[in-house]
């Protein structure tokens, strides 16, 4: 199994040319370990509450009573005087962890990894004896590099039951996307959220611009990590129960952990992540705890819940310009608009007919914003009209875009009326929004399996440009001004954007399988012989034929 389930991308002059190696000195051994511990006891406190409530319910001895007797019948043996020929021999202390006996370290995660030598440098580890030139470092070094012209695409992804995020690179200019680092997940990723806040980076610049990502999955925490660091062993921070400090835990130890929804963090999946990009400290989550929490980053703390959703709040959105008012999209087939200065003040609302998948401001109306729905609709509503009843609010137009749920969408920021949809029937539709309403421009399937995740680029530079992912775990992005009818249609709306001629053939950039490449090195000569007859780069080497 392998799928794509949310994407997002970071604009061009934000990562860093040469991302920073991982180093794993005292300090970052001390914050891992710190992190590891408030994890196992978590894991730990939750597997004797399982076995207690076991025992309890078959009538059995519990493991801490077990335990309590052990202890007892230890005291008893103790008060045993022992044979002078076995006391060389230590009996006592026979079952204690080195720990316990005061001898080196316990061996649980990451209790032996300080006792390991760690160099900086090659040249200073004893048992390395051929050294290196420098070569490979500075190859290293250039297989890292991120131009200024790049652009990073970020991708929640699950495979074979490992899930993980993708950090691509994509280069127009040389029609290449490819993985440059990916980081470990907990849990299935269900969204993603650039940052350009440092989070957790002692000495950082607060006002100098940042590369982080937020990821929410099936857990209830959130954790963000610092984009220009690879190899990277464990998140900057972690927002939630499991970034607690341990001062924290001993205090509610004594609490019996809840499911309940409560103003601290989430106890349930995360659905859904909106950075404040005026307020850049602040960070949105929504989650199926119904709950919207609103985030510090500063102090990676919950500076505020929202309870005024009553299902799964799966959709969030800042408005562009007053940065304090927040889009809100649920399962209780209504979307919010509230002021998160105002927390006791009930939000205006608007209804829809079923639940709601995403919600987008207009990113050339501020007075509007976009809602789709699992029945495949999408409508397009005025916040003026908007009203504490969400029965009466109505939109100013609806279309049936898809068959099935539109799963995603997105407004084009550069180029004013261009939206794509996606959805699970497998397609994603392009369409020019006029006064009137919209109107059909072209409708693709990529082969990406049911589309999960289509957003357009963020730079005028690559304007045209939308990314797809979906259930078969593959990206494309593509250049739209390659087909006739957008250049038709969205051409002469900002005439200063790029658009491929009209003899240009359709550009459709993916990632190109390994074993693919082999097989075309060895056949080389071959294909010098046939001419090249779609000239695309597709990544299945066929072309693509222009609707």
């Amino acid at each position: 199994m392998s799928m794509i389930t949310s994407t997002a991308w970071v604009p061009r002059g934000f990562a860093a040319p040469f991302p920073n190696k991982y180093k794993f000195d005292e300090e970052e051994f001390e914050r891992i370990a710190a992190l590891a511990k408030l994890q196992l006891d978590d894991a730990q406190e939750e597997l004797e509450e399982a076995q207690e409530a076991e025992a309890a319910a078959n009538g059995k001895e519990s493991k801490k009573s077990k335990d309590k007797k052990k202890e007892e019948k230890d005291d008893d043996a103790s008060d045993i005087e022992i044979d002078d020929d076995l006391k060389e021999y230590d009996l006592e202390h026979y079952d204690d962890t080195d720990e316990e006996a005061g001898e080196g370290q316990s061996m649980g995660m990451f209790g032996n990894v300080k006792s390991l030598a760690y160099y900086d440098s090659n040249k200073d580890d004893p048992y390395i004896t051929l050294q290196d030139d420098g070569a490979s470092d500075d190859e290293d070094r250039e297989d890292l590099q991120i131009l200024a012209t790049d652009n990073l695409l970020l991708a929640a992804k699950v495979e074979d039951e490992l899930a993980h995020l993708e950090v691509y690179v994509y280069e127009d200019a040389a029609d290449n996307l490819y993985v440059h680092h990916d980081i470990m997940l907990p849990a299935i990723p269900l969204c993603v959220e650039w940052l350009d806040y440092p989070v957790s980076k002692p000495g950082a610049d607060k006002e100098a611009p940042a590369n982080f990502v937020a990821i929410g999955t099936f857990d209830p925490d959130i954790e963000i990590w610092d984009l220009d660091t690879v190899d990277c062993m464990y998140p900057n921070a972690i927002l939630g129960q499991g970034g607690n400090s341990e001062e924290e835990k001993k205090k509610k130890k004594k609490k019996k952990k809840s499911k309940k929804a409560n103003d601290e963090y989430h106890v349930d999946a995360v659905l859904a992540l909106a950075a404040n990009r005026k307020h850049r400290n602040l960070l949105a989550s929504g989650s199926a705890d119904k709950t919207i929490k609103l985030w510090d980053l500063n102090t990676a703390k919950c500076a505020k819940s929202y309870s005024y959703h009553t299902d799964k709040v799966c959709s969030l959105a800042w408005h562009s310009i007053e940065s304090t008012v927040l889009l809100s999209g649920s399962y209780d087939r209504t979307a919010a608009i509230a002021d998160m200065r105002a927390p006791g003040e009930l939000p205006t609302r608007v209804g829809v007919e079923s639940d709601i998948e995403t919600v987008r401001w207009d990113p050339h109306d501020p007075n509007c914003f976009f809602v789709s729905t699992e029945n495949g609709i999408v409508h397009y509503f005025d916040v003026r009209n908007a009203s504490k009843d969400p029965a009466a609010s109505k939109s100013m137009w609806k279309l049936q875009a898809h068959d099935e749920s539109v799963s995603s969408f997105d407004l084009n920021p550069v180029i004013p009326g261009f939206m794509v949809t996606g959805s699970t029937d497998k397609t994603v539709k392009l369409w020019d929004i006029t006064a009137t309403g919209p109107s059909l421009v072209v409708s693709r399937d990529f082969d990406v399996g049911k589309v999960f995740s289509t957003s357009f680029a963020p730079d005028r530079e690559v304007g045209f440009r939308v990314a797809v992912a979906g259930s078969k775990g593959t990206m494309h992005v593509w250049d739209t001004s390659t087909n006739a009818g957008v250049r038709k249609a969205f051409a002469q709306r900002v005439p200063e954007l790029k658009v491929a001629d009209d003899k240009a053939e359709d550009r459709l950039v993916g990632v190109n399988d390994d074993e693919s490449s082999e097989s075309e090195d060895e056949g080389e000569d071959e294909e010098e012989e046939d001419s090249d007859e779609d000239g695309s780069g597709n990544e299945d080497g066929e072309s693509m034929d222009e609707d």
